[in-house]
Order: C-alpha cells, then sequence, then structure tokens
C-alpha cells in the first residue's frame, strides 16, 4: 500500500509556508495596488515586500526602513557608546569588516536602498561593505568630527575637506546625499546654513555630492531652515513612537496637543516639510536603545523576543505617523535585526492590532517617563 499521509509535523509545518506564502503575496499585491505609476524597475534593491516611497524634491526614492550607520559590536560588552574603537591606520578590523558586510548584504536582499553614515569610522566601515557593490546603495554621509557643530568648520574650505575625507573613507568618488550635521541645539547661524549650501554648490558642480539634506536636533531650527532655504532638499530628526503632529485631529494616537515651550507659532514642521517638498528620514526611534529591554546591547542571535517586536512595532508606529516621513533609519548590529526591522515594512499594510498597540503604548510611556539623561532631549520631539 502507499501511504501518501503526511506526518502531523510536517503538516503543520508545510501549511505555515503556505500561509506565509499567501500573507507574503496578499502583501506585495496591496503595495502595487498602493503604488502611484512607480516604475518598479528603477528603484534600487526592490523586493515587493517593501514599501518605497519618494525622498521629497531629491526624486530619490527609497525604503521605508533604511540602514543607520550607528550599531553596537555585538561580540563586545562595553558600558556604553556607539563607537568600537579607532582603526590603526585606517585598517577595518576583520570581524567588523565581518559583521558589516554581512549587515549591508541582508539589508540589500530584504530591499533596503538607503544607508547613511555619520563619522569617518562608519565611512571605513561601510566602505569595507560595500567595496565591489557601491552601486547596491544610496549613501547619504557626513564626518562628525569635521561638521559645523564645531565653529572652526563653518567655513566652506573646511566644509569641502570634510565631504572629501567622507568620498576617501568609503571610497567612492560621490555621495548621493551629503547630510551635513549641523549644531544639535540649533544654535548654527544663517550664515553657517549658507557656508553649508555653498560647499555643496561647488562640490555638486565638481560631481561629488548629487542632493543636499541637514540633520538637526532642534526642532524651531530645522523649521526655519526648511522653509528659508530652498537648496535644502531633505532633512533629518528624531521621531519615536510618542512622535504627534501639531494641530493633528484628535485620534488614538494623537489626543493631545502640549505646548512645547516654544512660543505661539503652533505650526507643525511636518507642515512645513509638505510645503517645501523636502524629504524626512527620521532617527532615534528606540529612544538611543534605552527603550529596549536589553538596551541595546545585542546578541550575536536572535535576540529578545520582547525587543523584536517592540523594535518591529515601533518602526510601524514611525512609518503611519503621516505622509511627510520617508523612511526610518535604526541602528542594525546583526543580520536578524536587519530582518525583523525590514519586516516593518512588509507587514505595514495589515492594520496594527488592537493588543499591540496598546501594549507598545505602555511600554512607551514607561520607558519615555524613564529616559535617561542623555536622551531627555528626545521631550521636544513628542509634539512635532
Amino acid at each position: 500500500m502507499d501511504d501518501r499521509r503526511i506526518p502531523r509535523r510536517d503538516f503543520i509545518r508545510n501549511s505555515s509556508l503556505v500561509a506565509a506564502g499567501t500573507l507574503a503575496e496578499a502583501l506585495a499585491n496591496a503595495r502595487h495596488a498602493g503604488a502611484k505609476s512607480t516604475d518598479t524597475s528603477k528603484i534600487l534593491n526592490y523586493n515587493p515586500n517593501m514599501g518605497y516611497r519618494r525622498l521629497g524634491k531629491t526624486n530619490l526614492v527609497i525604503s521605508e526602513v533604511s540602514l543607520g550607520g550607528h550599531w553596537r559590536a555585538p561580540w563586545r560588552d562595553r558600558s556604553g557608546g556607539w563607537w568600537w574603537g579607532k582603526f590603526v591606520k585606517e585598517e577595518v578590523p576583520q570581524d567588523v569588516a565581518k559583521n558589516r558586510t554581512e549587515v549591508v548584504s541582508r539589508a540589500i536582499d530584504c530591499g533596503m536602498n538607503y544607508l547613511d553614515i555619520t563619522g569617518a569610522e562608519e565611512c571605513l566601515c561601510y566602505g569595507a561593505a560595500l567595496k565591489g557593490r557601491r552601486g547596491k546603495m544610496i549613501v547619504g554621509a557626513d564626518d562628525s568630527k569635521l561638521c559645523p557643530r564645531r565653529d572652526e568648520y563653518c567655513n566652506v574650505k573646511a566644509q569641502i575637506h570634510n565631504v572629501e575625507e567622507c568620498l576617501r573613507h568609503i571610497g567612492t568618488d560621490c555621495l548621493d546625499i551629503w547630510r551635513v550635521q549641523a549644531k544639535m541645539d540649533g544654535t548654527n547661524t544663517d550664515a553657517d546654513v549658507e557656508v553649508m549650501i555653498e560647499a555643496f554648490q561647488k562640490l555638486h558642480k565638481a560631481g561629488k555630492i548629487l542632493h543636499f539634506g541637514i540633520s538637526s536636533h532642534s526642532r524651531p531650527w530645522a523649521r526655519h531652515v526648511i522653509e528659508k532655504y530652498p537648496e535644502v532638499e531633505m532633512f533629518i530628526f528624531p521621531c519615536t513612537a510618542k512622535t504627534k503632529e501639531k494641530g493633528s485631529p484628535a485620534k488614538r494616537n494623537n489626543i493631545e496637543e502640549v505646548n512645547a515651550g516654544y512660543g505661539p507659532d503652533n505650526k507643525s514642521v511636518f507642515t512645513s516639510l509638505r510645503e517645501r517638498d523636502v524629504g524626512l528620514i527620521t532617527i532615534k526611534p528606540f529612544f538611543g536603545g534605552s527603550l529596549l529591554k536589553s538596551h541595546d546591547k545585542p546578541k550575536l542571535g536572535v535576540g529578545n523576543k520582547e525587543d523584536n517586536d517592540l523594535a518591529r512595532l515601533t518602526l510601524q508606529c514611525i512609518l503611519n505617523l503621516n505622509d511627510a516621513v520617508t523612511s526610518v533609519i535604526p541602528g542594525l548590529s546583526t543580520v536578524y535585526e536587519v530582518e525583523n526591522a525590514a519586516r516593518a515594512s512588509y507587514t505595514l499594510p495589515l492594520a496594527m492590532m488592537d493588543a499591540d498597540a496598546d501594549w507598545l503604548s505602555q511600554i512607551t510611556e514607561e520607558r519615555w517617563a524613564n529616559l535617561p539623561r542623555e536622551y531627555s532631549w528626545l521631550r521636544d520631539w513628542e509634539n512635532v
């Protein structure tokens, strides 16, 4: 007798795979149905499960979840800080290069296509990871030690040197975006911004930069710069699961308007972004790691399930904030973190379940109330 019965264990496994395939197909169809005549063949690293959005007037189309340059080496037990040490003679250690290469490879496979870099060490690490495949990532970069956060570097010559050092460390001839880092407290003057713009224009003419953006931790300054300078094509600032848009109608995720102490002007920065067609990439989704139970001390394995769920739901919350948000760029330390972050976009077309929304709100409130001192400034980004 030919017994074609399937063992129960295999039946459950196969049924799960079919269900997963059906879900993936449904989500892909939802992406296509919601697309606005986008030619997906022109989207870098296109994956039908990933969502993609236009980055303002740059006209670049980037993945909803992309790769932030900061990360923590999972094989080291350190007391804090992102950095993994200086590199002797600018040579990236093998373990660092291996980790970044694996993470970038998985990000590409998952459909991520933007990489954000903010320091010389990061430039070296990702330069090693991108060797031979620079064209696989849209790269935005700046050097935190050479940027105009220091007054002595607020001149055109210094900023041209800043970009040229980024190019040298990455090992590339051109940046897709120079996303210059302004002073965190918003004390750069208009003259400083005009220096940045002049440096960009010279570098752009020389073919070394394609697009210009700025990052800052100051809301009032960000809105001022976005509204005054049409040269700014994209902006980077923090958003978390606590972030609400000023002036939005009351709803489940935006039930109160708080005067954040910036005077009578209640105009939202998001409104300014829309009006000027400036793309937005958001940072600090996990409160610098303090949102997570592990305090962002990653392990080489799949990590803590609670943190995985919390990270994924947080990214979805930010992506659902409003149409001004183009992408979220968490720091990702392992391939498992990449896969989990990508899944936030993959399942975004499905509404968040009430139980998940309530759990996310509860955990976020608890950890928001206990923000470490070094991240207390994030409170200024609650009502944006």
